[in-house]
């Protein structure tokens, strides 16, 4: 639009107001966008700095015989003004409207769109791929209350009320006696005192422990395992560890078991597995600590004081249990270097995960 103001001097004739129509009509015909209408609109018919104002301001400066002329002439120009406003706002409108309706227009030749679609978790997705191998392997599924009892937490499981053990478990106490179990061995435990052998059951679930770091989080998942029957032997507990730890990971997967100590366990045993991501050679792998391995899971025959306190007569049964961390599983799995980020709810690492 040009941006040429319309003369100032008062117009005193015909010819000076037809001068000013035809700097109206040139103005007008140059606006192409709404924000050239509206400079346009004001510069002619704002209220305060219009030019049509401004005329009719000016009558008392028109000698009085030229003041009836000059009035109607000021009067043809603001309706032709106001009236190609009018039309050009309406023109304008069309063409907005015309735009809006081919913005939104559906293409039916086109694909359809598909939905976004949610996931899994990590976390679940690695549950529910151990649940399904221990499935394969005759195992059930077993669940258990998450505030439990002093008794099925752990005097059930041989820590007397004295024992050191229970000062590393870190325990959330609740009122009543009650507290956030620390472990999924209460479910063996409810699951022993309301079967009979043979059993053969996984305990997965969320436990909670008082501790907060890169590899620990005040709450986690794991899973348990508990298989008790006539005969049962530490070459079971290994050929079942083996077994499930090769299908989980890989066939090549190297398993060492190394003595260790549970209170509800024994013999006990720590469980590792050459590290996934230096292939088990230890080079310059900050992970397994230039050793090649992997601690993964803790497992042992179950102490026989723990089956005859569940009311199974040790003489005549044995059995093996065994535990995993599922976050931990699952930050090998996908790469993800703080059990933090799993519960962050960051969608971008469900996405990643999805692939």
């Amino acid at each position: 639009m040009s941006s040429e103001a319309p003369s100032s001097a008062t117009p005193s004739s015909a010819a000076q107001l037809a001068e000013l129509e035809g700097q109206f009509r040139d103005q007008a015909t140059a606006v192409s966008d709404r924000a050239g209408w509206e400079e346009l609109r004001l510069r002619w018919v704002g209220r305060k700095q219009g030019l049509l104002r401004s005329l009719m301001g000016r009558m008392k400066e028109v000698p009085p015989p030229e003041r009836r002329d000059y009035g109607q002439g000021v009067n043809r120009l603001k309706k032709l003004v106001e009236g190609e406003l009018e039309a050009l706002d309406q023109k304008l409108r069309d063409r907005e409207q015309g735009q809006e309706r081919a913005a939104a227009a559906v293409d039916v030749t086109l694909p359809g769109r598909r939905p976004a679609l949610g996931s899994l978790h990590p976390v679940t997705l690695i549950r529910r791929e151990i649940e399904g191998i221990f499935r394969e392997l005759g195992y059930t599924v077993a669940e258990g209350p998450e505030a439990e009892d002093d008794y099925h937490n752990f005097e059930a499981l041989n820590f007397p009320p004295d024992h050191p053990a229970r000062d590393t478990q870190d325990t959330f106490f609740l009122e009543n006696g009650l507290l956030l179990r620390t472990h999924t061995s209460p479910v063996q435990i409810r699951t022993m005192l309301a079967r009979k052998p043979p059993i053969r059951v996984i305990c997965p679930g969320r436990v909670y422990r008082n501790d907060n770091d890169l590899r620990h989080s005040p709450m986690f998942h794991q899973v348990e395992g508990l298989a008790v029957a006539e005969g049962i032997t530490v070459g079971d507990l290994k050929g079942t560890l083996q077994a499930f730890i090769q299908r989980l990971f890989s066939a090549d997967t190297g398993v060492r078991l190394r003595p260790s100590f549970f209170p509800f366990t024994e013999p006990s045993a720590e469980v590792d597995i050459t590290c996934p991501f230096c292939q088990g050679t230890g080079e310059d792998c900050k992970v397994c600590s230039n050793t090649g391995w992997m601690e993964i899971l803790g497992s042992g025959m179950v102490d026989p004081r723990v089956l005859e306190g569940c009311g199974i007569d040790p003489d005549r049964y044995s059995g093996f249990a065994f535990g995993l961390g599922i976050d931990r599983v699952a930050m090998i799995r996908y790469g993800i270097p703080n059990i933090r980020m799993l519960f962050d709810n960051d969608l971008r690492l469900l996405r990643q995960v999805r692939g």
